[in-house]
């Protein structure tokens, strides 16, 4: 088999990408696969480590303030559709993939122009611009929230779950004893997304110097961790700039404060990890607290906007669900109710069919 895949941005988009690849390698091992990617964003580090070629290509999200950068995509997004078009010509994959971010639209424009069966996952239960554009000639689209099968064609459509789920299970667990951290004590994990954010890293460091009965590990974004690594922290507060293995850390993790990405619900819930969302308003559609409401109202988790968090809304709430286990377990019950779908299984068996 041969595979173009191309996803970026953020790890939201390419981790799944990274599930899908290691399913297809572990059922063909001569399998070949190819990468393509943004020139400056976080698959170009994150990606060529796993020994997956990469082919980095130079383009942008459009804005609504950058006029002469969104000028000059459009002419960028014109090269890059040429460019791709003679990498698949030369290439010569039995299947193009995109699994999200607008990094794919000229790959897989170019697919679908030279007449290569397509497929599109859209992790968000709401879905973006760009996969709404390719959805209109994708071979195939999976999704990972069922209410999302009505933006799409019916006929081309099916649900998958999110590769990150499963993923998530087989990572190594990184526990408490192993942080240093107390065994006894609950540990709550805070991590604003793959990239961090600005907005509440001001927020937390106030919040972090305080001591508190729970220990506590902040993940700020690469790059936002020099603003945290000379504060004077408590003992049981750790913080780090990026996590690789986050769902090893999950494991041992009591509460979970996250923003509502498609591919961290996916680990919440096979993980079973009761969690408080704090949705990214910045997203397109507002497509987060979306996806963190539909867990709110399965009683999955619980929502504290960004509007409404501070150092004292965020303490209240941590210590209210942290004292109150029964409302903890009925969250992991609930959670334990969401069946582990196999979507990178899923997945590969609807795109051998379609080979």
């Amino acid at each position: 088999m041969k595979v173009i895949v191309s996803a970026g941005g953020t790890g939201g988009h390419i981790y799944p990408a990274l599930a899908i690849i290691n399913k297809i390698k572990e059922q063909d091992k001569n399998a070949q696969v190819l990468y393509i990617g943004t020139h400056n964003r976080m698959e170009k580090d994150i990606v060529p480590p796993y020994g997956i070629p990469y082919i980095p290509i130079e383009i942008y999200g459009l804005s609504k303030t950058k006029i002469f950068r969104d000028i000059k995509n459009i002419f960028l997004i014109r090269k890059n559709i040429k460019k791709c078009k003679e990498l698949i010509k030369d290439f010569k994959p039995d299947i193009v993939m995109g699994i999200g971010g607008y990094v794919t639209y000229p790959v897989l424009k170019a697919a679908q122009d030279l007449g290569v069966p397509t497929f599109i996952h859209e992790q968000n239960s709401i879905p973006g611009k760009t996969n709404k554009v390719l959805a209109k000639k994708a071979t195939l689209i999976g999704v990972s929230f069922k209410e999302s099968e009505n933006y799409f064609p019916k006929d081309k459509t099916f649900y998958c779950g999110n590769p990150c789920g499963e993923k998530a299970l087989k990572a190594e667990v990184i526990t408490k004893s192993s942080l240093k951290l107390p065994v006894t004590k609950p540990m709550v994990v805070m991590v604003m997304g793959s990239l961090g954010s600005m907005t509440v890293n001001n927020i937390m460091k106030e919040y972090i110097v305080k001591t508190r009965d729970y220990s506590l590990v902040y993940i700020t974004g690469k790059d936002y961790y020099e603003e945290f690594k000379d504060l004077k922290l408590p003992k049981n507060t750790l913080v780090y700039p990026f996590m690789d293995n986050l769902p090893g850390l999950l494991k041992s993790t009591d509460l979970l404060v996250t923003r509502a990405g498609a591919s961290t619900i996916a680990e919440i819930m096979a993980l079973k990890v009761p969690a408080i969302f704090v949705p990214s308003p910045y997203v397109a559609n507002n497509h987060q607290y979306y996806n963190a409401l539909d867990l709110q109202n399965r009683g999955c988790g619980l929502i504290l906007e960004e509007k409404d968090l501070n150092a004292k809304t965020l303490d209240e709430l941590i210590n209210k669900t942290l004292n109150d286990k029964d409302k903890l377990n009925k969250i992991r019950d609930n959670l334990g109710k969401e069946l582990n779908t196999p979507s990178s299984e899923i997945i590969l068996d609807k795109i051998k069919d379609v080979i």
